[in-house]
């Protein structure tokens, strides 16, 4: 740490004051992201969609990241880091903005939209603030900086599912009633628009929200990270390589990080419609993405507790590679036969 507090030469006030600010953008990662595993149920029911078709909010979010990472990359690089963060904000507020005439029409291409320039808008401030936690401080204590915004992210995304459940699946099985008694097309129609522009409100407030806090992350003093120079460090420390093929970590890394965000996102976004399948009702489904995030925030906890003072990064990665792979035998010895 810069003053034994940082090691970007920055005090420990902007310090503790930059990993405030960080760790409210991964609260609102966590808090967007999560939203999806209730959109789901909610619009597959409010456009008349089968399974496959509800699953394209799952892609029309995700893709923008694919899409996107490399010319936030370039933004970043020009703009900075904090004006970056702003833009992203502001990028989220727009699309969270398009869900109301996509309510409105109950036009599932328009909720599509709204969900790919959000997922654009998070691109960009994913790629500001995930390098941006780990080399504000020492790098010893980077596993533990990302577990504190793990924990962010998780609990937002504990906590949203929960909060839009209770305005847009309020009562969902008195909706449900409704929509079988239903005496023809015509009334039917009515009952789900009714129910999709249960979303209007709550998305309005949630871009007020971005687009405040885009402007005062525009006004506050948070320092700006010296990339230029972090990367003549590692130019000068891997002078002779010449292919990103020789970095291993890298590449190894980005394949587990594939894999990591497949399982992730799978087991939040598809669980309340497997709860479904089974024939459990919404009212308790509802909260199956919620308790999958808890499930999370306890191993982010326990990254927290042991490292760096009780285990070393390196091991740690090991260890949860090596469960990941017992799990995944277990899973296939059982549901072999």
């Amino acid at each position: 740490m810069a003053n034994s507090s940082s090691s970007n030469g920055i005090s420990r006030k902007d310090y503790i004051f930059s990993i405030t600010i960080i760790g409210l953008f991964f609260f609102i990662f966590g808090f967007v992201t999560w939203l999806n595993g209730i959109l789901i149920p909610f619009l597959r029911t409010a456009c008349e969609l089968n399974d496959f078709q509800a699953y394209f909010v799952t892609f029309a979010f995700y893709i923008s990241y694919l899409v996107m990472a490399l010319p936030s990359s370039a933004l970043l690089k020009k703009t900075g880091f904090k004006n970056g963060m702003s833009i992203g904000l502001w990028i989220m507020a727009a699309g969270s903005l398009i869900f109301v005439p996509a309510a409105a029409a109950r036009n599932f291409s328009l909720f599509l939209t709204g969900l790919f320039v959000e997922g654009t808008g998070l691109a960009l401030l994913q790629t500001a603030s995930n390098p941006y936690i780990t080399i504000i401080g020492p790098r010893e204590s980077a596993a533990k900086r990302i577990s504190i915004m793990g924990i962010a992210n998780k609990f937002a995304g504990a906590i949203a599912p929960i909060i839009l459940a209770s305005i847009i699946l309020k009562d969902s099985h008195i909706l449900d009633e409704r929509l079988a008694n239903a005496a023809d097309a015509a009334s039917k129609a009515v009952i789900l628009d009714e129910m999709a522009q249960r979303v209007i409100m709550p998305y309005i407030v949630m871009s007020i929200i971005l687009v405040l806090l885009g402007l005062i992350l525009k006004l506050a003093h948070l320092p700006e990270v010296d990339t230029d120079a972090e990367d003549e460090a590692v130019g000068i420390a891997n002078v002779k390589k010449t292919s990103i093929w020789q970095f291993p970590h890298l590449w190894l890394g980005v394949i587990a990080l594939f894999f990591y965000v497949g399982v992730e996102v799978i087991a939040g976004d598809t669980i309340i419609r497997y709860g479904q399948s089974l024939k459990i009702p919404m009212e308790s489904a509802k909260y199956y993405t919620s308790l999958t995030l808890v499930a999370m925030i306890l191993g982010y906890l326990s990254g927290i507790i042991l490292i760096p003072k009780y285990l070393k990064q390196v091991n740690a990665l090991k260890i949860c590679t090596i469960l990941t792979w017992c799990h995944i035998l277990v899973w296939c010895y059982f549901y072999s036969g």
